[in-house]
């Protein structure tokens, strides 16, 4: 025989071997209890199985979660908690700050010193709106 590169050499073997096809023992359903009935100290771990359809899985963890246990919300976590009823911060409390100092009171910390007119100009400054000069 003349000699064949790989890739003939396999695809010729490949072609020649039986293809087997493996079959699976047909593994039926398990027998499950009506939904209604389950509690939450019921066997949930039937309704997990590959062979059980895509919506009584649902149903079945619906009921469990129907349980009053999973609405209480965990201590630890700390976005479970409401942080809505504390109470306003007070004026004097917000003139301490820092960011409110200049967001919300700068008009009115001013110092008459700072206050500049508005005709008089800082030497080297230009005016933004200075005729005859144009932007470049």
């Amino acid at each position: 025989m003349a000699e064949e590169n790989f890739l003939s050499r396999w695809s010729r073997l490949k072609r020649e071997q039986p293809v087997e096809k493996a079959v699976e023992p047909e593994t039926p359903a398990p027998v499950l209890p009506p939904v209604e009935s389950l509690t939450p100290d019921s066997d949930f771990a039937g309704f997990m199985g590959p062979k059980v359809k895509d919506e009584l899985r649902r149903l079945a963890l619906k009921k469990l979660f129907q349980d009053p246990h999973f609405n209480i919300p965990d201590p630890y976590e700390p976005f479970s908690g409401d942080w809505t009823g504390a109470a306003p911060m007070t004026p004097e409390l917000l003139a301490t700050l820092n960011q409110t100092r200049t967001v919300l009171f700068g008009n009115q910390e001013k110092k008459p010193e700072e206050e500049k007119p508005e005709g008089e100009e800082i030497q080297g400054e230009a005016k933004q709106d200075e005729s005859g000069r144009q932007d470049t």
